[in-house]
């Protein structure tokens, strides 16, 4: 988890901060470093109006994991179909984790080998993934507002590699990139920027700020910031 700390007087050059008050700086860390890293991403299977789905993307940024999201809209040609025919039913979120040769559904199963394979262990899932029926209410409460957007799918042309997308859960301009990206049913591997993560650091050094979401395309070699921007470049890139 994130650990904010206060530090005196001005941030190193370069060095990317939550903000700057009074003569103090704040500096975030996370303990994720002492935990294993997957050698290859993570494979998810969900779509964004699924409270369960949810969950575990939450869980994801958590672990500061980098995921490849496979999405699954109502009507999508592509995944539903390998998912169905891989894992034996229609049924969301699915994990694949090729380090392993482990796939499973149930969201409460993936959070807890997430944690015991990438984190601190099951017994230090939060409770606000623990709380049941309780939990996933809540989650659906999130999602309501957007009236289903991401769940239905729009017709596309498909990329031969995923698109990368530095993005957190709890962000709505990122909200607004990954309801795109799941309607277009476009593979996407996303890097979790949430607080505390390193790779906040990792982008500012690359990109010269942090902002969240940024997009690299490797299929055009397109880089861009801002939520309006990407959803605008993938609706004419990839919107049959």
């Amino acid at each position: 988890g994130m650990d904010p700390n206060r530090r005196r007087g001005e941030p190193p050059e370069g060095q990317y901060t939550l903000g700057e008050l009074g003569g103090r700086w704040l500096k975030e860390t996370s303990d994720v470093a002492k935990f294993p890293r997957p050698a290859a991403p993570i494979k998810l299977y969900e779509f964004e109006g699924c409270p369960f789905c949810r969950k575990v993307r939450e869980a994801v940024v958590w672990l500061d994991l980098d995921v490849e999201f496979y999405p699954c809209p109502q009507g999508g040609p592509n995944f539903r179909e390998y998912v169905k025919n891989t894992g034996g039913k229609s049924m969301f979120p699915y994990m694949v984790d090729d380090n392993s040769g482990v796939s499973m559904y149930e969201s409460d199963d993936i959070i807890d080998y997430l944690y015991d394979k990438y984190g601190p262990g099951k017994e230090k899932v939060p409770s606000l993934l623990r709380a049941g029926a309780l939990t996933v209410l809540t989650a659906g409460f999130g999602l309501a507002p957007r009236m289903g957007a991401g769940s239905r799918y729009t017709p596309a042309k498909m990329p031969e590699k995923p698109i990368t997308i530095y993005s957190y859960e709890a962000s709505p301009f990122c909200k607004l990139v990954r309801e795109k990206l799941v309607e277009l049913e476009l593979p996407h591997l996303m890097r979790t920027v949430g607080r505390g993560s390193p790779k906040r650091q990792e982008l500012k050094d690359r990109r010269g700020t942090f902002q969240a979401p940024y997009m690299e395309d490797p299929n055009t070699g397109t880089a861009m910031f801002e939520s309006s921007a990407i959803v605008k470049y993938l609706e004419e890139q990839y919107a049959a």
